[in-house]
């Protein structure tokens, strides 16, 4: 996990839009960075995301809808998130969510190109498919 540096800008404001499912969080070098929370998800620093030394990463799939739904203060260097998809054990230090902020675009670009060579998608998976979604007719007992 990274830990806290001491020149790195702490939160002034943490603001969750459910609605949007965007995370936005200021710093106190007046710096605003919105997170979506599949950004958020997709890059979580848990080892189940992350692995344990780099080129271990899991490559996240199906998470476009994923929101927010607790954030927890970790001490005073980090919060944990909360995911509607039961993920939560990534901790998200100061100088992790800002490093973010900064390199947001070029992460994003990354996650999408390793989507595309996977052939996986953002798109959740759809609940389990009915006879009719599959080609196959359904049946009436009587």
């Amino acid at each position: 996990m990274a830990g806290l540096t001491k020149n790195t800008p702490v939160p002034t404001e943490i603001k969750l839009h459910k609605k949007s499912r965007i995370l936005e969080i200021t710093f106190s070098d007046k710096k605003t960075f919105q997170y979506s929370c599949e950004f958020l998800r997709v890059h979580s620093p848990s080892a189940e995301v992350s692995g344990h030394s780099p080129g271990q990463e899991i490559l996240q799939t199906g998470k476009k809808m994923v929101n927010i739904l607790k954030i927890e203060p970790v001490g005073h260097y980090a919060i944990q998130l909360h995911f509607s998809d039961g993920h939560n054990t990534g901790l998200y230090s100061w100088d992790l969510l800002y490093k973010y902020g900064l390199n947001q675009d070029k992460m994003w670009q990354n996650y999408l190109q390793r989507l595309e060579e996977a052939r996986a998608s953002r798109e959740p998976e759809s609940a389990a498919q009915t006879p009719l979604q599959t080609g196959q007719q359904s049946k009436t007992c009587g």
